[in-house]
């Protein structure tokens, strides 16, 4: 996996979203089509589509936003009413379209189609174990990893026994939406470390990575997939079947998802994600509170964790007023060209604008969801005392991040990270603030009506639930070794 990209911003990146969709008698491209466009903040690299229409199946994927992927004609020849999508950031493979997914493949016993969101810990001795039985890659992503893994497992058993085979060879983070011939299926990884879900449409049934996939489909969230399952669409749209295929005594659900990377109208595992930041921002009060004239997020990520934040502060009788100081310029995107180090610290300028009359004369606590590299902080907090903030108190709607994520986020290496190796002290003055507090790891586990085991804390601990080399891990971790022999019969 790659770590500290040089073109990354100082927050976080989301990886990846995948749906898939078995309908009754209508073409699934363009619903495909729609749910991408709800899952586009999960990735902007490239975008795909995969359809059947029982005889034969279709293709189309592109670099670049939904919108720009596809066109009329695209999706006018994506036959078939069942199919899978994909959004992607690349963490892992290549920035091409080599990596773009849908990864489709033929082989003896039909055509397959995968999509992934994730991140494997032992895909290259994987790879390395196929490619000496003849499998030939086109790409260096863990996607076709699994998808040559799958084929081959399907050439000796039924679908059930191929997916249950692969899980249990596959260590790491990964929730796929899958197409066997015309057969549409979703996998969680046993942990359920990467969100997936199940919707009922009026005519059919829908995987995806995030409810609001389902609310643009205008359907209605069933439930999770739970971990280690594998949920297989009925190919008329009427059902689906469930097969528990791995259990494990504990989960990893990724914190990060109600922190940053979901939209804040989902609902994952059980939790609607605007509600938990607003929790989040609720306990913030209760740990670090400071009183101050205006309560403010930084837009858009902090917005949910500052308005619990300041419901709390007024229940608790501090004279504090919500509202927005920093307006977003929505046309500057990630991909924006900044070729000098002058030109990116003043990039934030381009991005927020104050509103003075918000600041100017006034204690401000700015609301955000994380601190990666601590360049953007610094910036927002010179550019509120230039509007003339009195005084500017920073809060962090989770822990410090003091290490790399292995599972399918591209945040930092741990030299980049300002919490890696300096103390809450040392980075508020670093980023000129008069204060600055995080959530504590505790709290993030009560907002999210959790235990600390059941949440993959790697990032904000350096303990990881997953067996990676040279990491520590926080739990009993079973690594499957992986051989050149035949799978064995179940």
């Amino acid at each position: 996996m790659a770590h500290g990209r040089d073109t990354l911003p100082d927050g976080p990146t989301e990886k990846c979203g995948v749906v898939g969709l078995s309908l009754a008698d209508r073409a699934a491209a363009r619903p495909l089509y729609y749910s991408l466009y709800a899952l586009q903040h999960r990735g902007q690299e490239s975008a795909g589509i995969v359809t059947h229409d029982g005889f034969q199946q279709h293709s189309h994927v592109d670099m670049g936003l939904v919108g720009d992927a596809f066109s009329e004609s695209d999706l006018a020849g994506l036959n078939g009413t069942t199919g899978i999508g994909h959004v992607r950031y690349p963490t892992a493979g290549s920035v091409d379209k080599s990596c773009a997914q849908p990864f489709t493949v033929s082989f003896k016993s039909g055509s397959l189609g995968l999509s992934h969101n994730g991140n494997l810990v032992n895909a290259g001795e994987i790879r390395d174990t196929l490619a000496a039985k003849g499998h030939a890659f086109t790409s260096d992503g863990d996607t076709e990893v699994i998808a040559h893994d799958l084929a081959r497992n399907l050439l000796e058993g039924d679908l059930v026994r191929a997916v249950k085979r692969t899980m249990e060879r596959i260590h790491g983070s990964y929730a796929l939406t899958i197409m066997h011939d015309d057969t549409v299926l979703g996998v969680r990884d046993p942990e359920g470390n990467r969100p997936l879900c199940i919707g009922e449409l009026d005519d059919g049934y829908v995987l995806a990575s995030e409810s609001a996939a389902i609310d643009t489909l205008g359907g209605t969230l069933v439930r999770d997939v739970r971990p280690g399952e594998l949920v297989l669409l009925e190919r008329d749209g009427s059902g689906f079947d469930s097969y528990q295929l791995v259990s494990h005594e504990r989960t990893a659900h990724c914190f990060f998802e109600h922190v940053y990377f979901a939209r804040p109208d989902s609902r994952i595992d059980g939790t609607l994600v605007y509600q938990a930041r607003r929790e989040l921002g609720r306990r913030l009060w209760d740990e670090s509170g400071v009183d101050s004239d205006v309560v403010m997020p930084v837009p858009d990520s902090g917005r949910a964790f500052a308005s619990g934040y300041a419901e709390a502060a007024q229940d608790d009788g501090a004279d504090v007023e919500f509202a927005e100081g920093l307006m977003k310029n929505r046309y500057v995107g990630r991909t924006f060209i900044m070729p000098t180090q002058d030109e990116r610290e003043r990039a934030v300028r381009l991005k927020l604008n104050p509103i003075r009359s918000t600041i100017e004369g006034r204690s401000v606590t700015i609301i955000d969801d994380s601190i990666v590299r601590g360049t953007t902080s610094r910036q927002l907090v010179s550019l509120l005392r230039d509007a003339g903030a009195d005084e500017v108190h920073v809060r962090i709607g989770a822990p410090p991040i003091v290490a790399p994520c292995y599972m399918g986020i591209d945040m930092a290496t741990r030299e980049e990270l300002i919490a890696g190796d300096q103390s809450v002290d040392d980075i508020c003055e670093e980023i000129g603030a008069d204060s600055l507090s995080y959530l504590s790891i505790d709290a993030v586990a009560a907002a999210l009506s959790s235990s600390r085991i059941d949440l993959c804390l790697g990032c904000v601990t350096g303990q990881y639930p997953y067996d990676i080399d040279g990491e520590e891990t926080d739990r009993a971790v079973e690594r499957p070794a992986v051989t050149d022999s035949a799978p064995a019969d179940d």
